[in-house]
């Protein structure tokens, strides 16, 4: 299976956490006192019931105080592994532990696009494009949007989204709705493709990024979308998604604290809505505006603390890596894609997103796509190990071999040089075969992978009954938006 070649550790057992115990323990103290003592706001009198006829305290008409045993009972029930099939049903996305899978983000207003070079609107052929291209590359493990497409109605572009993903790739599917009819739509169709409700429960093949405002802060359309995933027994993505300085403290501590009680929270609704729900929480630090620009970071190197908290909780965890604050495709960029991506890998991440993010998430870029790619095909050989046995030590072939002659032509080196990582965009050759190819950077040689992948990928169709199933979910919308 894909996961085995990154990592199959035991949570927190190898990989690197920031946070002591103790500090860990504080933090979780901090969130405790945050969800009770000062309170959270609920924009949604459902989600206020809920917690008031479990024993939440309520003010102010919907600032929320909720106790901790609420939290330690969400805990003892909340799934520690989640696991997203693909289309065939096949379990290709185990999370839990230091498990980790890569995919890129969604909703990108720009694009650069491969061919010219030029950053432009996106269309909704990018995003079949993107979705064709995460199909065929062997290191994207899902697929998301990536951009918002411009050339349809804006409030269905999550239903024209999903219907273009779910028609052009195989594997597990992130979607990001704009409303909960989208989200409803997006299940539907999922539900024609696997036979229905009671199926995709059991091996769901998608589910849905939901971002809230802040940790103490949580919109009505996030909160419906949380309770309409946890009554259908479906997978969540619960973010609340601060700002450092701005609808967070400053302080990373500070800051932490308010998005895990946002964590705590969503993980508390989903278990008083139906035991047992599945939800994925947040290992994304809360961004820190830069106070020399004002503008939200992505590639930053302070990372890893809401994963040293979640990963003490035993749930699911969503992060981000794979991105660059840089304009273009340029060394910036893979500096930071790659940096970026081994740490979150180190960290033990398990859902990886944003793979080919640019310009601080507003720009998205298939051929740094593409070099994402080849940054985790590296770190999976980095991660893989080594077999240590009598043939791997060769003795006897030294022996055949040797003082003055080489292992060039025996039989050994014939048949283990291929499990020696070779890369397919990463360029090895000497300087005149580097020039006889055309003298071309990464870059350039990513942009022609992309094409390469367009002319001659072909994700394996749904059928046509499907098909015109989901297409019916989307005309319904369509003409549901109008009347």
């Amino acid at each position: 299976m894909n996961w085995t070649n990154i990592s199959d550790r035991e949570s927190s057992s190898s990989g690197i956490t920031h946070l002591s115990d103790e500090q860990v323990q504080k933090i979780h103290a901090a969130s405790l006192e945050i969800l009770y003592g000062i309170g959270v706001r609920l924009h949604l009198e459902e989600a206020v019931d809920l917690l008031k006829k479990a024993g939440a305290k309520v003010t102010d008409g919907n600032l929320v105080h909720v106790p901790s045993k609420l939290v330690e009972s969400a805990l003892s029930t909340v799934p520690k592994e989640v696991t997203l099939y693909d289309r065939s049903g096949n379990p290709v996305m185990p999370l839990g532990g230091e498990r980790c899978f890569f995919g890129p983000g969604s909703d990108c207003l720009n694009i650069i696009d491969h061919r010219t070079g030029e950053r432009r609107e996106p269309i909704l052929q990018d995003v079949i494009d993107g979705a064709t291209i995460c199909d065929a590359l062997p290191n994207i493990d899902f697929v998301m949007s990536m951009v918002l497409p411009t050339d349809v109605d804006k409030s269905l572009a999550d239903t024209y989204q999903i219907e273009a993903i779910l028609n052009h790739t195989t594997k597990p599917v992130i979607i990001v709705s704009y409303e909960t009819e989208g989200l409803e739509d997006a299940v539907a169709m999922a539900e024609a493709i696997v036979g229905g409700a009671e199926a995709l429960r059991k091996k769901p093949i998608l589910t849905c990024y939901i971002n809230v405002v802040s940790g103490r802060v949580h919109n009505a359309d996030g909160l419906q979308k949380l309770l309409y995933l946890s009554g259908k027994g479906l997978p969540a993505i619960y973010i609340p998604a601060s700002n450092a300085g701005v609808t967070s403290p400053m302080t990373l501590a500070g800051a932490v604290a308010f998005d895990n009680a946002g964590v705590l929270l969503g993980v508390v609704l989903s278990q008083l809505n139906r035991e047992g729900a599945p939800i994925i929480v947040s290992a994304m630090n809360p961004i820190s505006i830069d106070m020399k620009t004002m503008v939200g970071p992505y590639a930053f190197p302070e990372k890893g603390f809401m994963r040293s908290v979640a990963q003490r909780y035993g749930v699911p965890t969503f992060s981000l890596a794979g991105v660059s604050d840089s304009k273009v495709v340029d060394q910036q960029a893979a500096a930071e894609a790659a940096l970026t991506i081994l740490v979150d890998v180190l960290m033990g991440g398990n859902i990886i997103h944003d793979l080919g993010y640019l310009e601080s998430g507003l720009t998205y870029s298939f051929t740094q796509l593409a070099i994402c790619d080849q940054i985790v095909d590296w770190v999976k050989a980095f991660f893989k190990g080594i077999e240590v046995n009598d043939e791997t030590l060769a003795l006897k072939d030294a022996a055949r071999v040797g003082i003055n002659d080489t292992f060039l032509k025996t039989k050994h080196t014939r048949k283990h040089y291929k499990n020696t990582w070779y890369p397919e965009l990463f360029e090895r050759g000497n300087y005149s075969d580097w020039e006889r190819k055309g003298s071309k950077p990464l870059a350039a040689r990513a942009a022609m992978r992309v094409q390469e992948i367009l002319n001659s990928h072909h994700p394996e169709p749904l059928s046509d009954d499907i098909q015109m199933q989901i297409k019916e979910i989307v005309e319904q919308r369509v003409e549901k938006s109008r009347s």
